[in-house]
């Protein structure tokens, strides 16, 4: 079995040890968002070329990032939702919003029926519905 060592160095002599560690923790938790960012995402990436598009390419998929947080915090069911807020961007598309459908249209409706079927579907739904009893004003 390996052991992972980690080293904190600081000139930050207020803190206990406790709360620097529990802050480089936290720390290193946000790097891995800006990973994420920069990988998952691809909102650092530069399409175009000019600052005004590049700026806008950029929102647009920090926003995808922020909509997978607020999926993962209202999700009623508390560890799923822990579990989204964790998950790798590219997983999160791939296991909520990539969902095999067959649109069928029947007179004067539209039917949507689910081919592919995975465990967190049932919770996906769940949302919807959750999401249609909010009053938005």
């Amino acid at each position: 079995m390996t052991s992972v060592i980690f080293f904190y160095i600081t000139n930050d002599m207020k803190m206990s040890v406790k709360d620097l560690v529990e802050f480089y923790r936290g720390r290193a938790d946000h790097e891995n968002d800006i990973e994420q960012l920069k990988n998952g995402v691809r909102a650092l990436q530069a399409p175009s070329d000019n600052l005004l598009s590049n700026w806008a390419y950029m929102v647009i998929t920090s926003l995808a990032w922020d909509l997978k947080a607020w999926y993962g915090m209202l999700l009623p069911y508390r560890h799923i939702g822990l579990q989204i807020m964790r998950m790798e961007f590219k997983r999160f598309i791939n296991t909520f919003i990539r969902i095999p459908c067959l649109i069928i249209k029947t007179g004067r409706r539209i039917c949507y029926r689910l081919v592919g079927y995975n465990a967190k579907l049932k919770h996906t739904l769940n949302f919807s519905h959750m999401l249609k009893s909010f009053s938005f004003q």
